[in-house]
């Protein structure tokens, strides 16, 4: 549920914190995963590199939400997540509220450099092929390409 500095002007959850509830569910899958002990382990860093977020419909104030994280695929040292905010609809159906895609990876310090999915999955256990990479996937990575350059 919105707080009252979660609000704007609108009586709406601000554009800014969707961002720093993401960030939650990011972490929440570090820790379900085991991932955070090798985090902890090797002082790696999360670090998101870029992200792309679609605001569906307001979330008003004090009206309670779910959060979805989930990982789509992975390349070799980042994987692309999406993350929904839903809230329900007087009449129990679900409401969209926000979509976003993230690609992030962890940063090895020492190694100047981002940890390889091999490594990372192994790290927790884990041997998997990256799954098959969706249509709005590959947009979002060739936008996140287009403006790297323009940068």
């Amino acid at each position: 549920m919105p707080f009252a500095n979660d609000v704007d002007t609108s009586l709406h959850m601000n554009n800014g914190r969707y961002w720093t509830l993401m960030d939650l569910g990011r972490t929440d899958i570090m820790i379900r995963s085991g991932l955070w002990r090798p985090i902890l382990k090797h002082g790696w860093v999360p670090v998101v590199g870029a992200g792309q977020i679609r605001f569906r419909r307001e979330l008003k104030a004090f009206r309670t939400f779910t959060l979805e994280t989930r990982i789509l695929t992975w390349s070799e040292s980042h994987v692309v997540m999406e993350h929904r905010l839903v809230s329900e609809a007087r009449d129990g159906s679900s409401i969209l509220n926000a979509i976003a895609l993230v690609r992030a990876g962890l940063y090895d310090r020492r190694e100047k450099g981002f940890v390889s999915m091999e490594r990372l999955l192994g790290e927790i256990g884990l041997r998997a092929q990256a799954p098959a990479v969706a249509p709005e996937v590959e947009a979002f990575l060739r936008a996140e390409e287009t403006l790297k350059r323009a940068a």
